[in-house]
């Protein structure tokens, strides 16, 4: 989708979403040179957003703990079988194994997610541990990895670093990176 049609469906939405600041993003780095047309639609949407005519719908502002919860349960087990033997398996596909079987805990606020915490740890621990048990047997059983297979989230550095950021903004949404000037004065 062109920068010109993404400003025209949030003017006409009143919305920005995440995957379309995205795709704007996406063009402006792959661009070498931007067009007057796009420079003209890019102008508008700031205008839009700084008069509330186009609000920027936020990140993720909530968190589904079980993740944390299954992601802990399933690498303490992992490395204790990687100590004691010669097998690698993915904790990736054993987390979304289990991750699948469970239910979502989600949480807007850190006292929602120790809440989700507690309430997950009285409750569902026995489940949560079956489940990456199980998700365990099953990757130790299952045959050799296709090569061809493209693995979510691996790419190019670039990539990688907007990875990371996501996850930075959606973790710490208030987080403000201090400017260069200011690094600079921190560091005379």
């Amino acid at each position: 989708m062109s920068i010109e049609k993404i400003v025209e469906q949030a003017l006409q939405d009143g919305y920005l979403t995440p995957a379309m600041e995205a795709e704007v993003a996406r063009i402006c780095d792959t661009a070498s040179e931007l067009s007057i047309e796009e420079y003209m639609a890019l102008d508008r949407l700031m205008g839009s957003l700084l008069t509330g005519e186009v609000v920027a719908v936020p990140r993720k502002q909530f968190i589904n703990v079980m993740e944390e919860l299954v992601l802990t349960e399933a690498i303490a087990r992992v490395a204790e079988i990687e100590a004691s033997s010669d097998r690698v398996l993915d904790v990736g596909d054993i987390a979304a194994y289990a991750l699948n079987r469970l239910p979502p805990l989600y949480a807007t606020t850190e006292e929602g997610a120790t809440y989700q915490r507690k309430r997950a740890k009285e409750e569902l621990q026995e489940i949560i541990a079956q489940q990456v048990g199980e998700a365990i047997s099953r990757n130790i059983a299952k045959p050799e990895i296709d090569p061809s297979r493209q693995l979510l989230g691996k790419g190019s550095k670039t990539d990688v670093v907007k990875q990371v950021s996501s996850l930075l903004q959606a973790y710490a949404p208030n987080f403000e990176p201090k400017s260069e000037k200011e690094s600079e004065q921190d560091q005379n």
